[in-house]
């Protein structure tokens, strides 16, 4: 037997659909991702706290879920919306139904409303807060939490993701490591033994990543390379990242408004110039800040795997993954910072560098797991700025 959902916005627009997921009630912002695979890793990606996510793909599940295609623990999103939910899931590293694995883990989730006309909506107007709800089928009441949602300007949605404790991380080098092994011989220097005799042996730099909500794909990635990686909450003092005695800082993606967390900026400005630094997503936008720029919120975002950029060095151009509701405001953007990357889309800053210190960030995934693949080239630049 079905269960009807209902989806209510700020400005009073209510979707009926069928619940596919967990019994309940949430609130947050609505907003879209245009990819068509990659849904496992967006609902596990901690960059979607506080929001409601539609997928604008017209059936999503089709392949299962596994325990393979996890970027964090759990499901981090408020809410999740789709036109079609696959009853089959046909592949064969397969472990489940998509509609098994919401309910498993409590997200509220909606299917067969038209996610096309709620697409357009939004891109009309901007991002909206809504509540959606299997509980509650008053539209009244539902378009009145909708409005009394704190929405993400402000909040520091960090806090609700960082993780409590620092670790290392260890996971068995990947099947691409193996299969691309011109990487590890990238990487590698020639050393002279006792007997004179030369040898190839890894470079091996110690990473430390403050974990913003960090996508475990990003630490996947720079273990690949030959790194050893520290995880430090994105909380860390920059004597705690120093303590570590690192080659050089990873700043992660995560989730809301970047401006409120100055305890993250303060940070960032004590170790400027003493370690090579690269950010991604959240912390692209707090490397910015942190050298006197400024962020604004964007009227619908970038959420998807199929975004234009431009590399403004030699006029390539990158099709990127993106998931981000803030950008760095290019009006008044300090002369210590060049930007690197443009958006072809909207023209706005995808990427930066620091003029005189070793940092520079983007605000793209280049470790994209569910893909695009071009931006691989910038985790080696960070390890041969580590050098």
């Amino acid at each position: 037997m079905t269960q009807p959902a209902k989806l209510a916005l700020e400005d009073g627009t209510v979707y009926t659909g069928i619940s596919i997921g967990a019994t309940g009630e949430v609130d947050g912002e609505v907003c879209f991702n245009t990819s068509m695979t990659g849904y496992q890793e967006i609902l596990t990606d901690p960059s979607y706290r506080g929001q409601i996510v539609t997928m604008t793909y017209p059936q999503i599940g089709n392949y299962g879920v596994n325990d393979q295609d996890l970027e964090s623990s759990r499901p981090h999103l408020a809410g999740f919306i789709i036109r079609e939910h696959s009853r089959v899931a046909s592949n064969f590293r397969s472990s489940g139904l998509l509609s098994d694995y919401l309910e498993q883990w409590g997200v509220v989730a909606i299917e067969s409303i038209d996610t096309r006309a709620l697409v357009k909506h939004i891109r009309t107007l901007g991002a909206l807060r809504g509540v959606l709800s299997t509980t509650d089928l008053d539209d009244a009441s539902l378009v009145a939490k909708a409005q009394a949602s704190p929405g993400l300007v402000g909040r520091d949605l960090v806090q609700e993701v960082v993780p409590e404790q620092p670790c290392h991380w260890e996971e068995p080098l990947s099947e691409w490591t193996y299969l691309n092994s011109e990487c590890g011989m990238r990487n590698a220097e020639l050393k002279k033994g006792a007997s004179g005799k030369r040898f190839l042996t890894p470079f091996s730099p110690h990473v430390v990543a403050l974990d913003y909500g960090m996508k475990w794909n990003i630490p996947r990635h720079l273990a690949d390379m030959g790194c050893e990686v520290t995880i430090l909450p994105g909380t860390a003092t920059a004597e705690d990242v120093l303590a570590q005695q690192p080659n050089g800082v990873f700043l992660s993606n995560g989730p809301g408004d970047p401006e409120p967390l100055a305890y993250a900026i303060e940070t960032l400005r004590d170790l400027l110039g003493k370690q090579p630094i690269f950010g991604i997503c959240l912390g692209h936008q707090l490397l910015s800040l942190a050298c006197g720029a400024k962020t604004f919120k964007m009227k619908f975002g970038h959420r998807g795997a199929n975004q234009p950029v431009q590399n403004l060095a030699d006029q390539s151009v990158e099709i990127t993954s993106q998931n981000h509701g803030f950008a760095v405001l290019e009006e008044n953007l300090p002369d210590a910072l060049e930007v690197t990357h443009r958006n072809l889309n909207d023209q706005t800053i995808e990427g930066v560098r620091h003029r005189e210190l070793p940092a520079f960030s983007v605000q793209y995934h280049p470790e994209a797991s569910a893909g695009p693949h071009d931006s691989h080239y910038l985790f080696q630049q960070f390890y041969e700025s580590m050098r």
